[in-house]
């Protein structure tokens, strides 16, 4: 019988791996988790064990609504708040309620590449929409926008990742933030907005979340635990119109089954309950910072003249451009049969651009690893 994977990660002993954006295995809390754990499973009424609320158990709603308003610095309402089991989950959701085969979505160019997997399951049509260094193109936005108008066209979405962007840990202006939510309330346009970094700042908080600047109907945030907590957990949560929140408990999916991940969510909750989330997210800005600083001087130091790249404020990632001429995808081979691998920058655009650019992670990696994979990748690209 062939032995099944029980993971998604499959690491080469040989290869130093930039190429995965996960969470440091070491980092993980697991002693902290396995406590909520327990705790979940003390009440003798057993609720985690049972079929969940649809929005969510209302316990963990209650302390996410206090957390995002802490962070936010404004109130969050409950009714606005949906349990999900991660991102992904989420944006098919919406997907599901809002959108058919054949609507126009524009999504920023680069994002996130698996989240154009998820709009093109659904039969979307989508539009690029460029960034610069900071973020999303607004004059791109309103050519894009513009151009169906005469076309007697709309788009229904904008995906977007504007806090310490996948792949390139830009973040959008405040200003273009204002400027966008008001194109988006003017055009119907609605904004979906992934958001799973906004914690994992290094240098200083980002600027406000897309919600704070437009009516809650142009804009679902996408938030997770993946980054803060585990990816294993499949966990996370949208914040949305009460009105959408609501359409959506009422969908198939939660009226059958009941919650997401309701266990894991009472886990969850016990773990906010008890006091250590944010000093376990203090802790990983602390640990991410490091790695950040440990990659952005391997990389000054080892490679050659005509690469570029920004330290970023936060997240997972840093957005390498190579020396003129040169192609990412058509250099992995080498670089891989050298001992490292990335990301190619192709992967997170749909029109072709990004082959000049590579993703390299350093979530997962000690300062010795990075070191190593950064001289490696330098020999590579300096042939």
């Amino acid at each position: 019988m062939a032995h099944l994977p029980d993971i998604q990660m499959s690491l080469r002993p040989s290869v130093v791996e930039f190429a995965w954006g996960h969470p440091a295995v070491d980092l993980l809390p697991r002693s902290d988790l396995q406590r909520a754990a327990w705790s979940a499973l003390a009440d003798e009424s057993l609720p985690a064990l049972g079929y969940g609320a649809a929005q969510g158990p209302g316990r963990l709603i209650e302390l996410l609504r206090e957390r995002l308003s802490q962070i936010d610095g404004r109130e969050q309402p409950a009714e606005g708040i949906l349990v999900t089991a991660g991102v992904s989950q989420a944006l098919d959701l919406i997907c599901d309620l809002r959108v058919r085969p054949g609507d126009i979505a524009l999504v920023e160019s680069p994002v996130y590449h698996f989240a154009l997997r998820i709009l093109r399951d659904h039969g979307l049509d989508l539009w690029p929409i460029a960034a610069d260094e900071d973020g999303l193109r607004i004059d791109a936005l309103e050519e894009a926008l513009g151009k169906l108008r005469r076309a007697n066209r709309r788009a229904s979405l904008l995906y977007t990742v504007p806090t310490f962007n996948n792949p390139t840990g830009r973040s959008l202006h405040a200003g273009r933030r204002s400027r966008l939510m008001r194109l988006a309330a003017e055009h119907g346009l609605l904004v979906l907005e992934d958001d799973v970094y906004r914690e994992l700042w290094f240098d200083e908080p980002p600027a406000p979340a897309l919600a704070g600047y437009g009516p809650p109907e142009s804009v679902v945030r996408f938030g997770s635990f993946s980054k803060i907590l585990a990816p294993g957990l499949r966990l996370g949560w949208l914040q949305a119109d009460p009105a959408l929140v609501r359409r959506a408990t009422a969908s198939g999916l939660l009226t059958s089954g009941g919650g997401i991940n309701h266990f894991t969510a009472h886990v969850v909750a016990e773990y906010i309950r008890g006091g250590v989330l944010d000093r376990h997210v203090e802790r990983l800005r602390g640990e991410y910072r490091s790695r950040r600083d440990a990659l952005v001087a391997a990389l000054e130091r080892h490679l050659p003249d005509g690469c570029s790249f920004a330290p970023p404020g936060g997240g997972f990632f840093i957005w390498l451009r190579l020396p003129e001429g040169m192609d990412s995808a058509a250099l992995l081979p080498a670089a891989e049969a050298a001992g490292v691998s990335y990301v190619p920058g192709t992967h997170f655009h749909i029109d072709g651009g990004g082959g000049r650019h590579l993703r390299l992670a350093f979530s997962l990696l000690s300062p010795t690893k990075m070191e190593q994979g950064a001289r490696r990748l330098a020999r590579v690209i300096a042939g």
